[in-house]
């Protein structure tokens, strides 16, 4: 018999969302072509606090859906505790990065990609939504995000 727990406030399940946006490495970056061909990768993240940053090369399919497509789905954990950003992305080439997002990037994983390949780009995703749950006892309440605001 598996043990259900209560399920989070709203307040504990954003600050469980940050905790693991500043800790975690690696995110699922779900986009589309014009032709709706679906496109599911992990990459390296870093979080500034606002934002989540990306980096791949803009000759990949996601490094050209997500510039030209101008939206992301971006996903961590497991289906036990599941964190869901859709985002608006601003594609930045190696001269136009901030200097900051660079810095924090390569802070965290320990590459610099503008050292590797004219190829690659930055990403910045702008949370619109954001989702979270762990199991189906907290489905109700997982909406942390809406237009950009948090509900919380």
């Amino acid at each position: 018999m598996k043990i259900v727990e209560q399920p989070r406030g709203a307040e504990q399940r954003k600050r469980d969302v940050l905790a693991r946006l500043e800790r975690e490495t690696d995110v699922w970056v779900a986009t589309a072509d014009a032709e709706a061909l679906p496109c599911l990768v992990a990459l390296w993240f870093v979080w500034d606090g606002e934002s989540v940053w990306v980096c791949t090369r803009t000759t990949n399919p996601t490094g050209r859906n997500l510039r030209d497509g101008g939206r992301t789905r971006l996903a961590l954990g497991d289906t036990q505790d599941v964190v869901l950003v859709d985002g608006e992305v601003e594609a930045f080439g190696r001269e136009d990065v901030p200097v900051a997002a660079v810095e924090a990037f390569v802070g965290k994983t320990g590459w610099d990609p503008r050292a590797d390949s004219a190829a690659y780009a930055f990403f910045e995703v702008r949370p619109r939504a954001v989702q979270a749950w762990r199991g189906t006892h907290e489905l109700r309440g997982r909406h942390l995000m809406r237009d950009g605001v948090w509900a919380v």
